[in-house]
């Protein structure tokens, strides 16, 4: 498994409830989206952004691939390139659900 942090500094003048917004019609979207096992919106003062789990990176770097639908959406509501940190996870403890999930 790996995790990506995912930020982008929001621009002056873009309120919080702007960004909630935003960010609760966009999420519907991450339901069926394949490998990726969590997505947590993330939100400050100056950024806005998400805590991606993923089964591989392959498959979250396919996701964000540069031209494609989720890296322009980022663009076209804020204005700006994400900035992705990437690291291994190799357990993941899911109290929701009862569950811990280790990578092979």
């Amino acid at each position: 498994m790996i995790t990506a942090i995912v930020q982008f500094k929001v621009a002056d003048g873009v309120s919080r409830d702007e960004i909630l917004t935003n960010m609760r019609n966009v999420a519907p979207r991450f339901e069926a989206v394949p490998s990726l096992i969590r997505k947590n919106f993330l939100l400050d003062e100056e950024r806005g952004g998400g805590v991606y789990t993923w089964e591989t990176r392959e498959a979250a770097e396919q996701f964000y691939a540069e031209g494609g639908a989720w890296r322009e959406a980022i663009r076209n509501l804020y204005g700006v390139d994400p900035e992705i940190t990437w690291f291994e996870t190799p357990i993941v403890v899911d109290n929701a659900i009862g569950e811990i999930k280790m990578s092979a």
